[in-house]
C-alpha cells in the first residue's frame, strides 16, 4: 500500500521535466522516497538527476528499493536496464558535478541488493544482468577517469573517494576491461569494493591474476564456475598464496576433486586444502557440485571450525562412509541447504540419510533430492523424513521415478509443511512410455504425455488449495530452474565450449600424428 508521500512523489516524478527543475528545493531527506518513486515508473532522466545531486553519506539500492514506510512493495528484484544505466550514469555525473550548492557528502553506494530474477516486472523488459553491471561499472571508472584528465585540476573533483560496493562478474569477454578499472582504483574517486565475486571462461593465470585484484582479503563469496578448468592442486596454490578471511561462501567448479585419479601424494594436498578451509572461520556456504569425492569428504570437512549452513554435494559420488560422516558432523545441526542430487540415498545408505535429515530438520530451508532413484516404494520413508521439517521452504526432487499416485501423497503432506513455499517435481513415471529408465537422458526427457501432465499437475495443485495453500508454487522445469548467470552468458559460455572441444581435437590429432 501507498502512503500520501509516495502518491505525492509519484505524481511529481511522472512529470521528469518539472521534477528534474524542483530537484534544488527538495529536502534531503526526500531524496530516497523520490528514488524509488523514479525507479517504480522507470523515469531514467529523473534517476539521474537525483544521483547527481544525491545529498546524503551513502546510497544503498537495497535498503531504497527494498519495503519502506512509504510504499512495503520491494522492488529491487526489478534489474531494469533504464533505471541502472541512469544511475551509474548518475554517478559519474556526482562526481564530475562541481555545481552542487552543498558539499558532497557521498562516501559509499552499496550496489549488492539488486536481485537478478527471471520474471522482470519493468515496463522496458530489459535488464542490466550481474555481468553488465560489472562492465558497465567497469567502463564508467574508465571513461571518468578520462574526463578527468581532460578537465583542468579541480580539487572538488580529485579529493573526492566513494566507496563502490558491487557483486562482480568477469568472463573472458569483460576480462581486460574490469583489470584496467580495477587496476586504475587508486586514481579513480570511485573505488569498486568487489563483495562477492563470480569467474566463469578465464584461463588459470587470469583467474589467479583478477583475484588479487579484488582484494581478497575482504571478499565475502567466491565462485569459480564452469570452464575453469580449477583442479585440486591449482587450488592448493590459490590457498597457499591468497587468504580469504572475511569469506563466508565458496563455490568450485565441477571435477575441483576427482578421488579416482588420486596418487599417494595427492592426499596430503587434500589435507592441505581443508586446513586452509579452516583458517576461513566465517566460511558457512560450501559447493561441490560434480566433483568425484568418494570417502574423502571427512577429510575435506572435518578441518573446519565454523558448522556450514550451505552444502552442495551433487553428483559427488558419495560412499556411505560419506554419508555417515554428514550425519554425525557438526554441519548436520545447522544445514540450512543440503543438495544431495545424484545420489541414490533410499537404496545405499537409508538410514544414514534419513538421520542426516533428522538432525538438520530444525534448521533445513532447502532441500533438493533431483535424480536420488526416489521410488514408490521410498515414499513413506520419504514422507516421515519431511514432516519433522517444518522450517521447509524449498524442495526440488525433479527427475526421480515416482507415480502420480506417489506425488498426490506427497503433495498432502506438503500442504502441512507451514513454511514451504516453492516444490520442483518430477515428470510422473505414468506420463512416460514403458521403456524409458532413469536417470532420463535429454534427449527422451519432455517425450512424455503432456495432456496427462497436465492433468495430474491441476489434481496436484487443486491438493494444495483445497488445504488453503495457495502460497505454495509447484513447477516442472524440466532442464533445470532459473540461472540468471547461465541466461546472460549462455552465448560466451557455447563458444568456450566449442573452442576448448576443438582444441582438444586438435592436440590429440596432433599426439596420434606424431606416434605415426
Amino acid at each position: 500500500m501507498k502512503s500520501l508521500r509516495f502518491i505525492s512523489a509519484q505524481a511529481l516524478v511522472s512529470n521528469a521535466q518539472l521534477a528534474r527543475k524542483s530537484l534544488s528545493s527538495v529536502a534531503h531527506n526526500l531524496f530516497p522516497l523520490l528514488f524509488k518513486a523514479s525507479y517504480l515508473l522507470e523515469q531514467g532522466e529523473v534517476i539521474h538527476d537525483l544521483v547527481e545531486n544525491w545529498p546524503l553519506a551513502d546510497f544503498n539500492i537495497g535498503k531504497l528499493l527494498g519495503t519502506t514506510v512509504d510504499y512495503q512493495e520491494d522492488i529491487s528484484s526489478r534489474s531494469c536496464c533504464v533505471c541502472l544505466e541512469s544511475c551509474l550514469a548518475g554517478l559519474r555525473d556526482y562526481v564530475l558535478n562541481c555545481s552542487l550548492p552543498y558539499s558532497k557528502r557521498l562516501k559509499v553506494v552499496d550496489l549488492t541488493g539488486i536481485k537478478d530474477v527471471e520474471v522482470q516486472l519493468c515496463k522496458c523488459k530489459k535488464t542490466l544482468g550481474r555481468w553488465a553491471r560489472t562492465e558497465l561499472l567497469s567502463k564508467l571508472c574508465f571513461e571518468l577517469l578520462v574526463e578527468m584528465q581532460r578537465l583542468q585540476f579541480n580539487p572538488c573533483i580529485f579529493d573526492i573517494a566513494i566507496d563502490i560496493l558491487i557483486d562482480l562478474f568477469v568472463t573472458e569477454r569483460n576480462y581486460e576491461l574490469v583489470v584496467q578499472a580495477l587496476l586504475m582504483r587508486c586514481h579513480c574517486p570511485l573505488k569498486i569494493r568487489c563483495v562477492a565475486f563470480r569467474a566463469d571462461s578465464l584461463t588459470l593465470q587470469k583467474l589467479f591474476y583478477i583475484i588479487k585484484l579484488t582484494d581478497p582479503s575482504s571478499l565475502r563469496k567466491l565462485e569459480v564456475v564452469h570452464n575453469i578448468r580449477l583442479e585440486m592442486e591449482h587450488l592448493e596454490v590459490l590457498f597457499n598464496n591468497i587468504h580469504f578471511p572475511l569469506l563466508t561462501s565458496l563455490t568450485l567448479p565441477a571435477r575441483a576433486f576427482n578421488v579416482q585419479q588420486f596418487a599417494a601424494e595427492d592426499e596430503p594436498i587434500l589435507l592441505t586444502i581443508g586446513e586452509k578451509m579452516s583458517q576461513m572461520t566465517q566460511l558457512t556456504e560450501l559447493s561441490l557440485a560434480f566433483s568425484t569425492l568418494t570417502g574423502k569428504i571427512r577429510k575435506l570437512l572435518s578441518p573446519l571450525k565454523t558448522p556450514l549452513k550451505l552444502l552442495d554435494v551433487s553428483n559427488c559420488a558419495l560412499n556411505h562412509a560419506d554419508m555417515a560422516y554428514l550425519a554425525n558432523s557438526l554441519h548436520s545441526n545447522h544445514l540450512e541447504v543440503l543438495d544431495l542430487s545424484g545420489h541414490n540415498v533410499a537404496d545405499l545408505y537409508p538410514s544414514t540419510f534419513f538421520k542426516l535429515l533428522s538432525h538438520c530438520s530444525h534448521t533445513l530451508k532447502s532441500l533438493i533430492l533431483e535424480e536420488c532413484n526416489i521410488q514408490d516404494i521410498h515414499v513413506n520413508m520419504l514422507i516421515l523424513g519431511l514432516i519433522p521439517c517444518r522450517k521447509l521452504q524449498e524442495f526440488k526432487f525433479l527427475g526421480n521415478p515416482l507415480s502420480s499416485r506417489a506425488l498426490k501423497c506427497l503433495f498432502n503432506v506438503f500442504s502441512d509443511l507451514p513454511k514451504l513455499k516453492y516444490i520442483e517435481f518430477p515428470v510422473p513415471r505414468d506420463c512416460y512410455p514403458n521403456h524409458v529408465t532413469y536417470p532420463i537422458d535429454d534427449a527422451e526427457l519432455s517425450k512424455f504425455d503432456h495432456q496427462k501432465y497436465e492433468s495430474i499437475s491441476e489434481e496436484l495443485n487443486d491438493i494444495l488449495l483445497h488445504a488453503n495453500r495457495e502460497d505454495i508454487k509447484a513447477s516442472t522445469p524440466l532442464f533445470g530452474g532459473y540461472d540468471a548467470a547461465i541466461q546472460e552468458t549462455g552465448n560466451e559460455l557455447g563458444a568456450y565450449l566449442l573452442k576448448s572441444f576443438k582444441d582438444t581435437l586438435e592436440n590429440f590429432n596432433k599426439a596420434l600424428q606424431e606416434m605415426n
